[in-house]
């Protein structure tokens, strides 16, 4: 078979060559360094605006629990009155920690009864709150 001719694009008509150069000329005459006009704010105070995307909350089910306590008192709260105690999160409230021990480790919590810890031990560099759990009786064996 013998290669085909090459069809050549068909010629603008005038009126649209005529446009292009119009449209051409006056991107060159406005240059590409134009100046957008800045919105006037009229009240002092910044309002961020709102994106679509919600924002992330920074207290997850990670890191409101931040580890369990083992020193012997714990450890006899264990034993004795089926009670947990974890190192939490200052800010954390009880519906949270609540859920984030249900999640972490599938326990059932009957109470939650948070205290406030100062700061002085090695183990804890800032203030935290150490927390008392009592799991509900379906985990006693």
């Amino acid at each position: 078979m013998a290669p085909k001719a090459k069809k050549e694009a068909p010629a603008p008509p005038k009126a649209e060559a005529k446009a292009k150069t119009l449209k051409a000329k006056k991107a060159v005459l406005k240059g590409v360094h134009s100046h957008n006009k800045k919105k006037i704010r009229k009240s002092p105070t910044f309002r961020r605006p709102t994106t679509l995307a919600p924002r992330r909350s920074k207290r997850d089910h990670c890191a409101i629990i931040k580890f369990p306590l083992t020193t012997e008192s714990a450890m006899k709260k264990i034993e004795d009155n089926n009670t947990l105690v974890f190192i939490v999160d200052v800010k954390a409230n009880k519906h949270q920690i609540k859920q984030a021990v249900r999640k972490l480790y599938d326990i059932d919590v009957a109470k939650v009864n948070p205290l406030s810890r100062p700061r002085c031990s090695i183990l804890l560099p800032q203030a935290a709150h150490g927390l008392v759990l009592l799991v509900s009786p379906l985990y006693i064996d």
